[in-house]
């Protein structure tokens, strides 16, 4: 096999790393997934949870492209819910608990499986470069392995440095060591390489808790699935998440550790997450708070390992297990192992171009954490894009990308490109200024057919969103067209406390009422009778709730996307004032004003002011 020049060599088994080796794989070109442990394939280094808040739209993007990161969740979730439910369907985001250890299983068991993958087990310590393309590796052992494209995903391990109070050793998760070689490699070459840091918090024994003095977390009643594929598997039972929360106590317990805190007596200066700060950052931060939530999420099915989300922290380990004795419920609380930090390099993701190959160097690709995000999802979402790119790099074909209207995961690539990052990248609804158009329950209708056409999206897969797309048409059209009498839909509107009718309407104005929902609809007959003779589904009902619902709001962001398409070069007045824009947070107007852009796409290019800032601006300019 070492004789072989591969396509694409990729570089760490994480999440970014699964799901390139898995796309570059299936689409065609011969692949080796190089990884320091073959047993810690797509390990849960931090919480054992996908999705959340955008990043659950991340990996219904993920899957609808093609990727992995889905199906495996589906088959390992322990629990399920969608967050921010009383909000509108622009921010529905899924979220599912896993099961830690069957989750790194089942990636390995599909990676396996997938035809054209190659494993090898080695560190990799630099990179093998001819005339300013790069043309394979060179691993620890010596080993000079061939390709045509490299993809690096090495996460945390870079000059990974672990802290835990006053100690530190080099690691790139605690019991695995960090790698070394590869960033004075590309330095070397001229890329510019920074430090980030982030944290984890300790991992306890179920068994010494007391969850009756904790809030129940119960997942969704009827739970959903990430997948759009039908056969990975619905949740029939689901395991509770737990609620608790600090006190003053366990503050004071915690800045009793604070002048031996890696992060207050200086032996961390990186920058870490400003979403997900230790809880050492939290109090010191936020001192006017007296309590911050604790969730207490459990490791697996059959594991008594508790994760305590939201309690990350560096202190000395004698300092956590003091602090978190004092929160209700952890009195009498065991340890699994302490948290830490980790320090590790990165390279700023300017040095990209939009297909996440590097610019000085041809053929190399940076995906994940060496790019400066946070975050299982982000990762994964890069790994996907850079192992397409590299296969339709080699083939001589137009690279992938994927517009700011189009996915999440476009908006992602472009903050990175264009606005680089200095401290560890997150992704959030927010961030996103056509969020209405980007909703995790049609990311197979707006990406699964441009997969598809560059050979990765299967056809089941377009089979099955091109009936979707032709059950939702049709049940609109149906609903149109449908006239209702008084009789038959005010009984419905009084239930609702809904105004009722006086004549005959068409059922589609009646379900466009904020108050009346599918299950009202579905009680009339005619609808019920159509929706089984149709063989509709729940996911196309849902589908056309939000579309009918929602069209306006729709129409209106497709329109604002192509606005701002013909409007990128528009010119700000020099004398603007931002302080009228009561919209931009108070960040951007900072950065505004002293930078003072002279076009709108000089402003969307500076850090601090999100994609909403510039529709904020856009939107006052136009009156």
């Amino acid at each position: 096999m070492f004789n072989t020049k591969y396509d694409v060599i990729v570089v760490g088994a994480g999440h970014a790393g699964g799901e390139a080796a898995a796309a570059a794989a299936n689409m065609g070109s011969s692949t080796l997934l190089v990884t320091m442990s073959l047993q810690n394939i797509a390990q849960m280094s931090c919480n054992p949870a996908m999705g959340g808040i955008a990043k659950g739209q991340i990996i219904k993007e993920i899957d609808a492209i093609g990727g992995y990161s889905g199906i495996v969740t589906d088959y390992s979730a322990i629990q399920y819910k969608m967050l921010n439910k009383s909000k509108g369907p622009a921010v529905w985001s899924p979220r599912a608990q896993s099961d830690r250890m069957m989750f790194s299983l089942k990636w390995r068991e599909l990676l396996e499986q997938t035809p054209n993958l190659d494993f090898y087990q080695d560190s990799v310590v630099g990179l093998l470069v001819d005339n300013n393309s790069v043309c394979g590796v060179v691993t620890q052992l010596g080993l000079k392995i061939q390709s045509k494209t490299v993809v690096l995903t090495n996460g945390t391990f870079l000059n990974g440095l672990i802290h835990v109070g006053e100690k530190n050793f080099g690691g790139g998760r605690v019991g695995e060591k960090a790698s070394f070689g590869i960033t004075e490699n590309l330095t070397s070459l001229g890329f510019k390489s920074g430090r980030m840091k982030t944290g984890t918090p300790p991992r306890v024994d179920g068994r010494s808790l007391n969850y009756n003095k904790m809030e129940e977390q119960p997942g969704d009643v009827n739970p959903g699935k990430f997948s759009f594929l039908p056969s990975t598997p619905t949740l029939t039972r689901q395991r509770s998440c737990f609620i608790t929360y600090t006190n003053s106590n366990t503050h004071n317990l915690l800045k009793e550790g604070f002048d031996r805190s890696p992060m207050f007596n200086g032996r961390i200066k990186s920058v870490g997450p400003r979403y997900c700060p230790s809880i050492e950052d939290k109090i010191n931060r936020f001192a006017e708070r007296e309590r911050h939530q604790i969730f207490v999420e459990p490791e697996g099915w059959n594991t008594v390992e508790v994760y305590v989300n939201g309690f990350s922290t560096s202190l000395p380990e004698d300092i956590q297990y003091k602090a978190l004795r004092s929160v209700p419920g952890f009195e009498e609380v065991k340890f699994f192992r302490p948290g830490y930090a980790i320090e590790y390099d990165y390279f700023p993701p300017t040095q990209l171009k939009y297909s996440l190959e590097t610019k000085l160097v041809d053929n190399l690709f940076f995906a994940g954490q060496i790019n400066g995000t946070t975050g299982y999802e982000e990762a994964a979402s890069q790994g996907l894009m850079a192992g397409i790119n590299a296969h339709l790099k080699i083939n001589s074909k137009e690279p992938f990308v994927l517009k700011r209207d189009q996915a999440y995961i476009g908006v992602l690539i472009d903050d990175l490109i264009t606005k680089g990052t200095d401290e560890p990248y997150r992704m959030f609804t927010s961030r996103a200024e056509f969020r209405m158009l980007l909703r995790q329950d049609n990311a197979d209708l707006r990406l699964t057919e441009l997969s598809n056409k560059i050979g990765l999206a299967s056809a089941d897969r377009l089979s099955l969103v091109n009936i979707k797309k032709i059950k939702t048409k049709g049940f609109i059209d149906f609903l149109t067209k449908l006239s209702v009498s008084p009789e038959e839909i005010n009984p419905i509107l009084e239930n609702k406390s809904s105004a009722v009718v006086a004549q005959s309407l068409k059922l589609r104005k009646i379900y466009s009422r904020p108050n009346i929902t599918s299950s009202d609809i579905l009680s009339l007959d005619k609808v019920s009778s159509y929706v089984y003779e149709n063989s509709i589904t729940k996911d196309v009902i849902e589908q056309v709730e939000i579309q009918i619902k929602y069209s306006g709001y729709i129409d209106k962001e497709k329109t604002n996307a192509e606005k701002l398409q013909n409007l990128e070069n528009i010119i700000i007045p020099l004398n603007f004032n931002y302080q009228k824009l009561k919209s931009l947070s108070s960040e951007a107007k900072s950065k505004l004003e002293e930078i003072k852009p002279k076009t709108l796409s000089q402003a969307s290019r500076i850090s601090g002011v999100s994609p909403s800032d510039i529709s904020s601006i856009l939107i006052f300019m136009g009156r």
